[in-house]
């Protein structure tokens, strides 16, 4: 039996949302594809002698070289630790603070009070991590800071808060959720506001208090769009903000066991021209980053195949 096949032609509605996917293509192309072929760089003793390509064509090839002085530096695995850590706590804090106050921006019965506390929210995300430093350093700085003017009021001993890193973490995981929690939870609060009404209307007539409501129906409804955002944010824990690691500790030496990241360390490198290390670094973030996601997706995928990404 011959099979019909139906001819394809290109309709209007095909060439508007190609039109409209155009600029999207062209940045992906300009801004993440091309970019990729510098990838040879982590495996040549890169030297700059006239243009990108033609320095990259010239340079020497050493193969893993820069991968084994990556890891041959004395301080990686102290850089690994603090990425990772710091990454691990921001997950299961960010998660829990990003429900929590999407639930409860949509618990409010005022519409206007719930957009101006999305509004106090949301803002900080909008502010340079430059000037969140200065603004850092205006509570922290050590003869004319906020934080130890109150102090001397109270009579107690002042600190030199960028001299002494037992601090630091507390406060990068404070700014890192006070910058991020509210473009966070916005996600969280479209997907509560696409639920079902009728459900919770059926919960109370039931007699189902709120807490019943937002354990037994909020949260359940809410788990693959947790899921989802727990396997994206697990896929980047070897990257890290670099902004709130570089700029807000204002690169003091004092602290640099405490706030040295992946994303620090291959910055530091590029200033230091050592740049096919760099180049081992990011492509080692790369890497680990498919292979976090696409791993914890298989467990997802195992535990329970629809909230799964792929």
């Amino acid at each position: 039996m011959e099979k019909s096949f139906r001819k394809i032609r290109w309709t209007k509605d095909d060439t508007h949302f190609s039109l409209l996917a155009l600029p999207t293509t062209i940045w992906y192309i300009l801004f993440s594809y091309l970019p990729m072929f510098g990838i040879i760089i982590a495996f040549k003793e890169y030297r700059i002698s006239g243009g990108f390509l033609k320095s990259i064509a010239t340079s020497k090839w050493v193969g893993f070289q820069n991968f084994k002085f990556l890891f041959s530096n004395k301080d990686i695995w102290m850089i690994l630790r603090n990425t990772l850590g710091y990454n691990a706590v921001m997950i299961v804090v960010g998660t829990v603070l990003t429900i929590g106050l999407a639930i409860l921006v949509s618990e409010l019965h005022s519409k206007a009070a719930a957009k101006i506390y999305q509004t106090i929210l949301f803002f900080p995300y909008f502010l340079s991590w430059v000037v969140v430093s200065t603004l850092v350093w205006g509570f922290l700085s050590y003869d004319m800071g906020m934080l130890n003017s109150v102090l001397g009021e109270l009579g107690l001993p002042l600190h030199r808060w960028y001299m002494e890193p037992k601090f630091w973490p507390g406060f990068l995981v404070f700014m890192s959720q006070w910058k991020g929690v509210g473009c966070g939870m916005v996600v969280y609060l479209a997907t509560i506001a696409g639920l079902d009404k009728t459900i919770y209307e059926a919960a109370i007539i039931d007699g189902a208090t709120k807490w019943q409501q937002i354990t037994r129906i909020t949260l359940p409804m809410m788990k693959t769009i947790i899921v989802l955002q727990f396997i994206m944010a697990v896929g980047h824990v070897f990257y890290s903000d670099f902004g709130l690691f570089y700029q807000v500790p204002r690169n003091s030496n004092s602290l640099y066991t405490t706030v040295s990241t992946l994303d620090v360390f291959v910055y530091n490198q590029l200033k230091s021209s050592t740049t096919g290390m760099a180049a081992a670094a990011a492509m080692f973030q790369s890497v680990t980053a498919c292979i976090m996601t696409l791993g914890v997706n298989q467990i997802i995928k195992k535990i329970d195949d629809d909230m799964a990404m792929i």
